[in-house]
């Protein structure tokens, strides 16, 4: 599956519907949560489901989204004591781990005032602070993978390249750490989808050789799907293309220098 799978045009008006914050509103709800850490009721903000509109898949499972952004969403935070994390995790925390929040996190935080809508920005701030409760309290591989990688893609969307790379490798080794050491199905993937993931964030971040290997371990298993195998197959396809390109314009800069001499040495034949 190529970057542009699944797209449509990507307009100026798209994209400026993003940032409209009239409409953004009438997409959004108040949904009461409680929190485990602390037990303070407070509302997260949400979107209703038919709110949503896809612009475009790329190739690594993020979904651009024109109007509003669920990324933006997707990690709640308690305003009182600092606990956070991704919405699917954030009631699933065990009383040990929530008092390391209470000692390591709440005395020192500090409550902030969160808009109505939230934008690129502070959906940054918010993942990052739902990857340090992660990291307090040691959680899976897994579920640090899959904040660092939607970090990753938020700062794809900001383009900063350097930042988007920066945290697709951290993703990559949590996912390859959940991959040897979890169990299945890792965040919501089952274990041909996550091999794939690997090999395509390996292609990401520019392991061309390791991303082959296990592109063609997703082809070459028998009970492996055939849209996985589909997707597998046409990035390993990327891959050679762009070694067979990186090769013809070295041997073009090879004809090119041996030409340069050529015409340097000649003159001493005249």
């Amino acid at each position: 599956m190529l970057d542009n799978t699944f797209s449509t045009s990507d307009t100026s008006e798209n994209k400026n519907q993003l940032y409209d914050e009239d409409k953004q509103k009438l997409m959004l709800y108040n949904k009461k949560i409680t929190c485990p850490v602390c037990s303070t009721v407070f509302n997260a903000r949400a979107i209703k489901k038919s709110s949503y509109r896809i612009l475009k898949k790329d190739s690594d499972f993020f979904i651009r989204y024109s109007i509003i952004n669920p990324y933006f969403y997707d990690v709640w935070v308690c305003n009182r004591c600092g606990y956070a994390s991704i919405k699917n995790d954030f009631e699933r925390l065990s009383d040990f781990d929530a008092n390391i929040i209470r000692i390591e996190i709440s005395p020192k935080w500090h409550s902030k005032n969160y808009p109505e809508v939230y934008n690129l920005n502070l959906a940054i701030q918010r993942y990052k602070l739902s990857l340090l409760n992660y990291d307090i309290i040691k959680a899976r591989s897994s579920k640090k993978a899959n904040n660092l990688i939607k970090l990753a893609w938020m700062f794809r969307l900001k383009e900063d390249k350097k930042s988007e790379l920066e945290y697709l490798n951290y993703a990559l080794e949590n996912f390859k750490n959940a991959y040897y050491n979890e169990n299945f199905p890792i965040s919501g993937m089952d274990i041909f989808t996550t091999m794939y993931l690997i090999g395509e964030l390996c292609r990401r971040t520019g392991k061309e050789e390791e991303s082959l290997i296990w592109f063609g371990q997703v082809i070459t298993a028998p009970t492996a799907p055939q849209k996985i195998k589909n997707m597998a197959r046409d990035q390993k396809d990327l891959i050679k293309l762009n070694i067979k390109d990186t090769k013809s314009q070295d041997n073009l800069g090879d004809d090119l220098k041996d030409n340069k001499k050529q015409s340097i040495f000649s003159k001493f034949h005249k």
